[in-house]
């Protein structure tokens, strides 16, 4: 028995790059590429936004001189490619995945609508949603948010490499609480980081539920589609 039906799965660039600084792990992305397939085997709808980090930060940019426009179109850039990685590696798993993305990039690449995307999601397809919002100052949280909306998506599911929200950063403050639940207004009055500003009041406002979990850790994505109480639920 399904409790999510139909996800939006945002994963960090830096995700895909395992312990490496740059780049991809092999090791991490044939294991997130099979933990994703196992859920849409189950018969879950799948939308995924991927970041960018592993390549290139745009705020980073900035403070090696980069233009904050020009660092956030490269950083959208890097997007497309970690989309085209992930979509080459499902589709040697023997599945369909595609790409869209935020403005025309054929052609490596279809352009999103909404529309689209839901259609397509009912066919089965595995969609990765590349270069964010095509919009500067966005982060790649504003884009998974808005595409959870978008498309109709149950839940947002956010995999980190830490195992839920923390009243402190876990890896900093070995005091830090571990939240199971936490509600939008205790996020905001205790200041958590949970996803940037804009993309958390995107979520807020459409009462989008997040749920913030190890993506790394295997068997854990089954599990929330499965209904179990793993990671942090914001709701």
């Amino acid at each position: 028995m399904l409790k999510y039906k139909k996800i939006l799965l945002k994963l960090s660039g830096e995700a895909l790059a395992g312990t490496q600084n740059f780049g991809y792990s092999v090791e991490s992305l044939t294991s997130f590429v099979e933990q994703i397939i196992k859920i849409s085997d189950l018969g879950v709808e799948i939308g995924i936004v991927v970041g960018g980090g592993n390549i290139f930060r745009g705020l980073k940019g900035t403070s090696s001189g980069f233009d904050r426009v020009k660092g956030d179109y490269i950083g959208m850039l890097a997007t497309v490619m970690n989309g085209l990685a992930l979509q080459s590696e499902i589709i040697a798993q023997k599945r369909k995945a595609r790409v869209l993305t935020s403005t025309f990039m054929e052609p490596y690449a279809e352009r999103y609508t909404p529309d689209r995307a839901r259609r397509l999601l009912d066919e089965g397809e595995i969609l990765i949603f590349s270069g964010g919002t095509s919009n500067p100052y966005f982060t790649t949280d504003s884009a998974a948010a808005l595409r959870a909306i978008e498309i109709k998506a149950d839940v947002l599911l956010k995999g980190t490499n830490v195992d839920g929200v923390y009243s402190a950063d876990p890896r900093k403050d070995e005091n830090a609480t571990k939240y199971h639940t936490v509600s939008f207004k205790e996020v905001i009055d205790k200041e958590l980081r949970v996803m940037d500003i804009t993309a958390f009041t995107l979520c807020y406002e459409n009462q989008m539920p997040i749920r913030v979990f190890n993506m790394h850790n295997l068997g854990n994505l089954e599990a929330i589609v499965k209904g179990e109480d793993i990671g942090t639920l914001v709701s």
